[in-house]
């Protein structure tokens, strides 16, 4: 994604590996003011804190599915045991509204309970008599130490994303919250290295280079959630490790003539969910020009009754909030229209954006072709459903989509033909610890949740015996 999620892996200049750790002020996005520090980790502590989780790997793998879905039931039950502290974390680094903070940490737990239960329903390895006078077997084994690198986007549940299906698989952990968001996670590895052991989860918070630190550490995987531009700075970085990237996307909405009534207010919800930044979040509305004033009139209403301040939170950091104010400032849209905002007392000072619609933009828009991460909606006009279709998928990123239309069957079709890991139909956001979520061209690769996800973090061993020897001479 355009939006830097992590801002630890943009690409910059290198800077030198050997400097010592200190702090960075951490900044309240719901006014703007620092609220605190958070120390900066450099190769000596990011050098420890591997070699720690290196040598609690052993030991870890080492338990049995049953042991470990203990462990990790244990981790969500603590988790749930102090949801209001993890709320309160989450909302000092995000500014979140207390509901979607409150049912992020419930998601999180949900999600470590789910991947304790898949720890031991995990499909049994292939075995079987493949060469004539052998039996061969196929175990998947744990990757080793896996790198999380976190986003400040959802602090908490990405790591969760991340870890639950890495340590249920049998490896060891360290993860990397964003340099703005470092809160949430410090009290997940207190709580971890009580319910897993000692060093199974660690935490690194830091900045930029504290994230290239780790990439290029005694790591055997690297997990990734940030920008397209960072996520290959991170694969170079890597060399031959594994690398999961997931890079965002910028969500087409195909909306039919016959689309359901609640569809613009289902749209703008989701549009200004987490303040928009969201990688699966609706960006660009597409629909067919006989429908067009009608749909960019309908949207502007349903966008209008959403009120940073009271429904959504603010952006995240200054260089987001600048980062937005640009891309909307280059827009040639001939339309745009914004929400009022409901700020509390000193909130004049955050990080806060309006809900907005822009309309009648070219195809090749700024705020079409990237990513804007905040609260915003594009309206497209599409000549043919054919036309919607390619307007759709005319976008490097492929990562979610939706379709709406009272014609199930005309919208399954839509939903299979639109490039997209994951696609909704008469719904968008829409997400469960069983189904699979990932990208496609510069969205990334990769598979986050479901069981799927476990393998993810896994690799394949072979083993083959020969069963039938030779008859041995005299």
């Amino acid at each position: 994604m355009e939006a830097p999620l992590d801002t630890s892996q943009n690409p910059s200049p290198a800077m030198p590996s050997d400097r010592p750790a200190g702090t960075v002020p951490l900044n309240d996005p719901r006014t703007g003011r620092v609220r605190g520090s958070s120390a900066v980790a450099r190769e000596r502590e990011v050098g420890a804190v591997v070699g720690a989780s290196r040598r609690a790997f052993p030991g870890w793998r080492a338990l049995t599915p049953r042991e470990r879905s203990q462990r990790l039931d244990r981790l969500a039950a603590l988790i749930e045991e102090h949801a209001a502290a993890y709320a309160a974390l989450e909302r000092a680094g995000t500014g979140k509204p207390a509901d979607e903070a409150a049912g992020e940490v419930e998601q999180a737990a949900d999600l470590f309970r789910f991947y304790a239960w898949a720890a031991r329903t995990q499909s049994a390895p292939a075995a079987g008599s493949f060469v004539a006078g052998h039996e061969s077997w196929v175990r998947w084994e744990p990757i080793g130490v896996i790198g999380v690198v976190v986003p400040w986007n959802y602090p908490l549940m990405m790591a969760t994303w991340r870890c639950a299906p890495a340590l249920a698989a049998g490896n060891t952990v360290v993860a990397k919250p964003a340099e703005t968001t470092p809160d949430s996670l410090l009290l997940f590895a207190d709580h971890a290295r009580e319910a897993l052991g000692e060093d199974v989860v660690r935490t690194l918070p830091g900045d930029r280079e504290t994230g290239r630190l780790l990439v290029a550490a005694d790591v055997d995987m690297v997990a990734f959630t940030g920008s397209a531009a960072a996520g290959a700075d991170v694969a170079a970085r890597a060399g031959t490790k594994r690398v999961s990237l997931e890079l965002g996307g910028n969500s087409p909405v195909v909306v039919l003539p016959d689309a359901p009534e609640d569809t613009w207010d289902e749209l703008a919800r989701a549009a200004t969910y987490n303040a928009g930044q969201s990688c699966a979040v609706p960006a660009r509305v597409i629909t067919l020009r006989e429908n067009y004033d009608s749909a960019v009139a309908l949207l502007t209403d349903a966008m209008r009754e959403r009120r940073a301040g009271r429904d959504f939170g603010p952006l995240n950091n200054a260089d987001q909030a600048a980062r937005y104010d640009r891309i909307v400032a280059a827009s040639a849209a001939k339309v745009t229209a914004t929400a009022e905002m409901t700020l509390g007392e000193g909130e004049e000072g955050g990080f806060w954006r309006p809900a907005c619609v822009l309309a009648d933009l070219p195809d090749d828009d700024p705020a079409v072709v990237g990513e804007v991460f905040g609260p915003l909606l594009t309206v497209q006009a599409a000549e043919s459903v054919e036309d919607a279709v390619a307007l759709a998928n005319g976008v490097p990123q492929a990562l979610a989509a939706s379709v709406w239309t009272r014609d199930v069957a005309a919208g399954l079709d839509l939903a299979g033909r639109l490039n997209a890991g994951e696609a909704w139909l008469n719904c968008h956001l829409v997400q469960t610890a069983e189904l699979p979520h990932g990208g496609r061209g510069s969205s990334g690769h990769g598979t986050d949740l479901s069981t799927l996800a476990l393998h993810e973090y896994q690799r394949p061993k072979t083993i083959t015996a020969r069963v039938r020897l030779a008859p041995r001479f005299r």
